[in-house]
């Protein structure tokens, strides 16, 4: 164990030259000069005995990677006094089995008793090892490493402090990574101890306390203290109710218990604590996270410093509203008290917000207006996006009708029976629908999505977290606004949540125990990266939308142009506009085929010409890169198929499963495709943009899923509720049931109660 002087230093931290530390996660990879602090139990194997050798490689590998990207990086690591034992333990045996071996004739290692170790001992046996390995793994990257040993006359008299540092910069000047320790060899023996003073005064007592002094010397812009625990709870970690605080502010010392120490080491979290706060209030940020176990991608440090949500992270910035943590809660609370409502009150909440959209139109386009003029002076938006942006009176108005068609169809959506069974005399079975839970739905570009996802979460009684983009911050707010006005009136307002925090994405999509179903509206793109960051959340969505439409040989001239020019071009910025048309090898050179090339070129349709469809041309249009494209524009692709059933085949080869049709005046062909084509809507004679939960009776949808488990399609109120099971018994006990018992199951069908269709 390693002690030190409780000598109090400088009073208060040098001054920083580049300000104050940084506000919130996502300024980290801002951070230029970066302390990385490995705790004694990262460093070292489970048995104290000896490193931690893969451990060790990916940290090395990733403050290597760091280092290469243009930072300064410095390592404060224990693992000397393990490396030490190590290394002593096996002489000592060596030596024991040698001197047993001249006196006895024989070897009797099992009897052998290894002496207490020194630690000063240990720690002058290791430290050399533990360079020569450090040097060995920086020298896998091309990087140069060197050690400064330093003990607490180094920083107390201050002309040592300013060789060291001088050292310092020098090296970083020459981009060597310098690894820091305390010279445990000299380490003075042990005298009473004492914490850190207070925030204002610091002893370099232990590594923790070391990198602190050392980041705020160095002017630091990040210390990274990585221990064997995830960071600080509000409780002892492990216990039933110990949540992983993930912003700690100074003034927060009440709320945290602090357990043990760990097991090996000198500086228990207390320490970790004092010295960050010590670190943060000298102008460094700070994170604590676990060094043994990453849990994010394996790579703690990078995460870190990519902003991710790891650890706890220390700031001085408190913001004014809840934590996206507490808005879950707080969601899932209001949401169960939303159920609990009767259905004319949640309908009566619904037919408010339709009012409001109405009544407040015009503070409603005044904030879209801002939105919109900000996207077009940053032109950080594409023309497709900007038009999902835009609002107008008519799209408010078509909002506040599809609201009152939810809120007339919702009237029992939750707590409906769907299945009665008399299990045996007395013994009855119900099944009812009950809402999912907490539901997030992250959306761009698209603020007339708030208000319907509202009001289908108010009609199913889900809590609601929204996510919206930063085009729409204007908008999305008064609509959040409006929409906590009108659940206000049955005293909900918390049902419904937007986080307005920096929250990432990707760290939304692990709060597993606060979300039940993850909802994606946007991009192609978006729905990807949701569906790879959630962890143990289920998504509901469709990553693409490549709709088909096939023209068969017997398809109406009629209705060819109108059911293909609606499908391309009415909205083609929409998931559910035609990418693909497909056409029978034999309409080819015929009039029809000519009147769908002259439609498409006035309506200003850029066309790609698939590969089959290629080969039959002699100057043809640009060939498709991919028939797997959603184009989201005036741009389409066209193919020739020889057959329906080769339509059919295209379709499940290259589609995406939202939605395809088929123009045919042919009935039985028309039925074959319908009943063959796989995907979530299949339409016959009808345009692709029929496929919306507004056109298809439901009031709006939360989105169109492409799932094969729960719902598919358009997701309308039915989509967002589960079942669970309700058994009414008198003194029912299964052994009544056993071969010998007095009572048989009957697994009788009983009539559902009649349900309100008005």
């Amino acid at each position: 164990i390693r002690y030190w002087s409780n000598i109090p230093f400088i009073t208060m931290p040098l001054s920083r030259a580049h300000g104050k530390s940084f506000a919130h996660r996502s300024e980290l990879k801002h951070a230029k000069r970066i302390v990385v602090k490995l705790g004694s139990a990262v460093v070292t194997r489970g048995d104290e005995c000896g490193l931690a050798l893969g451990r060790l490689a990916s940290i090395v590998e990733q403050v290597s990677m760091l280092q290469n990207q243009g930072r300064e990086m410095m390592i404060v690591t224990s693992g000397a006094v393990a490396f030490g034992k190590q290394r002593l333990r096996h002489e000592i045996l060596l030596s024991q089995s040698v001197r047993q071996a001249l006196h006895s004739g024989q070897s009797q290692l099992k009897d052998m008793a290894i002496p207490v170790l020194e630690a000063r001992a240990c720690a002058a046996a290791g430290q050399s090892g533990l360079m020569a390995l450090y040097e060995a793994m920086f020298t896998q990257y091309s990087i140069c490493a060197a050690q400064i040993l330093v003990t607490n006359l180094d920083f107390h008299d201050e002309q040592k402090r300013r060789n060291l540092n001088g050292t310092l910069h020098e090296l970083l000047r020459m981009n060597i990574v310098p690894i820091i320790n305390t010279n445990d060899a000299v380490v003075p023996p042990p005298e009473p101890n004492s914490d850190l003073q207070g925030v204002n005064v610091i002893s370099v007592k232990d590594n923790d306390s070391l990198a602190a002094r050392l980041a705020v010397e160095m002017k630091t812009d990040l210390l990274i203290v990585l221990s064997d625990v995830e960071g600080l709870f509000d409780s002892p970690p492990g216990s039933d109710d110990a949540k992983l605080i993930d912003i700690f502010y100074p003034g927060d010392q009440q709320s945290v218990t602090f357990g043990t120490k760990s097991r090996v080491g000198m500086g228990g979290m207390e320490a970790k604590v004092k010295a960050a706060l010590w670190a943060l209030q000298g102008g460094t940020s700070v994170v604590i996270a676990n060094g043994t176990h990453p849990k994010i991608s394996g790579h703690v440090i990078t995460d870190i410093v990519e902003g991710k949500k790891v650890g706890t992270f220390f700031s001085e910035v408190k913001p004014a509203g809840p934590t996206v943590e507490q808005q879950g809660e707080m969601s899932r609370a209001g949401g169960r008290t939303l159920a609990a409502l009767q259905p004319e009150q949640r309908a009566e909440i619904i037919y408010r917000l339709a009012d409001l959209l109405t009544d407040q139109r015009e503070e409603i386009l005044l904030a879209n207006k801002k939105d919109l003029e900000e996207a077009e002076n940053k032109g950080r938006l594409a023309l497709p996006l900007l038009k999902r942006l835009s609002l107008s009176t008519s799209k408010l108005n078509s909002l506040a009708i599809g609201l009152r068609q939810i809120a007339a169809s919702s009237q029992d959506s939750v707590g409906r029976i769907i299945r009665r069974t008399r299990i045996a005399k007395d013994l009855e079975l119900e099944q009812v629908t009950v809402p999912i839970g907490v539901l997030l739905v992250i959306f761009e570009s698209r603020p007339d999505c708030l208000p319907q996802v509202s009001a289908l979460a108010i009609a199913s009684g889900n809590g609601l977290l929204l996510k919206g983009g930063k085009e729409a911050a204007y908008s999305n707010q008064i609509l959040h606004h409006l929409t906590q006005e009108a659940l206000s009136i049955h005293g909900v307002k918390d049902a419904v949540q937007l986080v307005n925090t920096r929250e990432e994405v990707e760290d939304l999509c692990r709060l597993d125990k606060l979300i039940d179903l993850i909802i994606p509206r946007g991009s192609s793109q978006l729905v990807r990266n949701i569906q790879k960051a959630a962890k143990g959340i289920p998504v509901m969505g469709h990553s693409e939308g490549i709709c088909h439409v096939y023209v068969d040989t017997d398809a109406s001239v009629e209705k060819v142009t109108r059911i293909i020019r609606d499908s391309k071009c009415e909205y083609p910025a929409a998931c559910n506009a035609l990418e693909t048309l497909l056409i029978h090898r034999d309409l080819l050179r015929t009039p029809l085929f000519d009147q769908i090339i002259d439609m498409l070129r006035v309506e200003q349709v850029k066309i790609h010409a698939g590969p089959k469809f290629a080969s039959y041309l002699t100057f043809s249009p640009s060939e498709v890169k991919s028939l797997r494209t959603e184009y989201g524009d005036l741009e389409c692709c066209i193919e020739v198929v020889d057959s329906v059933q080769e339509a059919v085949e295209h379709i499940h080869k290259y589609g995406s499963s939202h939605t395809d049709v088929i123009i045919t005046e042919n009935e039985t062909t028309a039925e074959f495709f319908l009943q063959h084509v796989d995907s979530a809507c299949v339409f016959w004679n009808a345009s692709t943009r029929f496929s919306d939960g507004y056109r298809f009776g439901l009031g709006a949808e939360v989105g169109i899923s492409t799932s094969r488990i729960h719902a598919r399609g358009p997701v309308g109120i039915e989509g967002l509720l589960t079942t669970k099971w309700l058994l009414r018994g008198d003194n029912h006990v299964v052994s009544d049931f056993s071969e010998h018992g007095s009572m048989k199951y009957l697994h009788e069908s009983l009539p559902l109660p009649q349900r309100n269709t008005n």
